[in-house]
């Protein structure tokens, strides 16, 4: 299993090392444009690997050659978010690095899964999936995962209890377009809405939906990358050792949900072949309209490509 960080900065690196300690590949390339930086890091995770007892071979590159075969490609790259932007505002700067990292990696590994990590999310997926002319089972965006993950962190912080014990599931766009489902939120079996009143759920998710801003804006410099990086580690673990878990994830649509040519946050089976099943939940009429305000946004994004 050979592994492949496409950018060596917060989120890139912070995902290296999870991926060294867990033991999920044999090699382990990290690649960035900046001389020297992906060597440094590399380096440093490397050495790290003896105390975690991880034989993983970390590579530090600025050659897509040194990727050649790689059985997934995360990423990472892009133009860090600051206070005064939103996601949305990271697209037009965000889309030719994104679509240059896909040609360039594709070419040297035709058989890899992509996961995408850059901002504006859904939008970067679908410029993925269309740049690299690859089945739309082996492109996925890592949204859903992480919202969930502010979801849980949330709840379990109002009602004092650990998040093992929470299921959440969270569709449509990242962050600020996100559709939790609440009905199907719950904590050890037990409905969510037996144990919170609606006005502190919609406080918790609205802090869930700004769980990202907060983090840039007491930064200055940079946007969340811990919680970034073990989301995505989450789905390569599951991906590298073909576990079928169900994970919320950016997906190509095309018809489900009602939906046509879009990446979206939905319910998936993620598999060793990537996404193997899409799950379609039923929806309540408020849930379905989010859900298609949320995809609006989304396609409207996406027009701004001129694919």
């Amino acid at each position: 299993m050979k592994i492949t960080i496409i950018g060596a900065g917060n989120v890139g690196s912070t995902t290296a090392k999870l991926i060294a300690d867990k033991k999920l590949c044999d090699e382990l390339v990290l690649l960035d444009i900046l001389e020297d930086i992906p060597q440094g890091k590399a380096l440093d995770i490397l050495e790290s690997c003896s105390l975690e007892y991880s034989d993983v071979k970390v590579i530090g590159t600025n050659n897509y050659e040194v990727t050649s075969n790689s059985d997934i490609i995360i990423i990472t790259a892009g133009v860090a978010r600051k206070p005064s932007m939103n996601r949305d505002d990271l697209q037009s700067m965000n889309a030719e690095i994104v679509k240059n990292c896909t040609e360039s990696s594709v070419k040297k590994s035709p058989n890899a899964i992509i996961i995408v990590v850059s901002n504006p999310l859904d939008v970067m997926t679908y410029l993925a999936y269309k740049t690299s002319g690859f089945l739309k089972q082996r492109v996925i965006g890592m949204a859903g995962v992480l919202d969930s993950a502010r979801l849980k962190t949330f709840l379990a912080k109002e009602l004092d209890v650990s998040v093992e014990d929470i299921n959440c599931i969270v569709l449509g766009g990242h962050g600020d377009y996100m559709v939790p489902l609440t009905k199907h939120s719950s904590i050890a079996g037990i409905s969510i809405a037996e144990l919170i009143s609606n006005d502190k759920l919609d406080k918790i998710i609205e802090k869930t939906r700004n769980g990202g801003i907060e983090i840039v804006n007491k930064l200055k410099t940079g946007g969340a990358y811990h919680a970034p990086a073990s989301s995505v580690t989450q789905m390569i673990e599951t991906i590298v050792k073909d576990r079928k878990r169900i994970l919320p994830c950016s997906a190509y649509l095309d018809g489900e949900y009602g939906l046509h040519d879009i990446f979206c946050g939905v319910p998936v089976k993620l598999s060793r072949n990537g996404i193997e099943k899409i799950i379609q939940i039923k929806l309540t009429s408020d849930e379905q309209l989010a859900f298609d305000q949320s995809a609006e946004k989304i396609k409207n994004n996406i027009a701004k490509l001129n694919l």
